[in-house]
């Protein structure tokens, strides 16, 4: 993957459709890879409006969506093992660490996942 790539977490996600200027601005020019379990959460996720849910979309269309497959599994069962959290973001979580890739996220739990390169977003 190039240095331009970026794995956005749920979290970042919802800050970006909530108007977030800084993330916007972040992301542009970037190549942004979503998980299927990001895409999940945001399409489940229970107060989308539907303009909201048509900017979602909009935002996944723009994205690469990774899927499950085996070596993400190896992965999420060794951070799991690991570090003890919870199976969406061990999923999410593995998926950056498979792609060699940044994951852009506000979880300062995930920050501390050595095994990733991390961009930890505080607001």
């Amino acid at each position: 993957m190039n240095g331009n790539s970026l794995l956005l977490d749920t979290n970042i996600i919802l800050y970006l459709l909530s108007g977030d200027r800084t993330i916007a601005n972040f992301l542009n020019h970037k190549t942004v890879f979503v998980s299927f379990v990001t895409e999940l959460e945001l399409l489940g996720y229970e107060g989308l409006e539907p303009e909201g849910k048509l900017i979602v979309e909009n935002l996944l269309e723009d994205s690469t969506i990774i899927d499950i497959n085996s070596e993400i599994k190896k992965v999420v069962i060794e951070l799991r093992k690991a570090h003890k959290i919870k199976l969406p973001d061990a999923i999410i979580a593995a998926t950056a660490f498979y792609l060699n890739i940044p994951l852009m996220t506000s979880d300062k739990r995930l920050s501390k996942l050595k095994e990733l390169n991390i961009l930890l977003f505080e607001k």
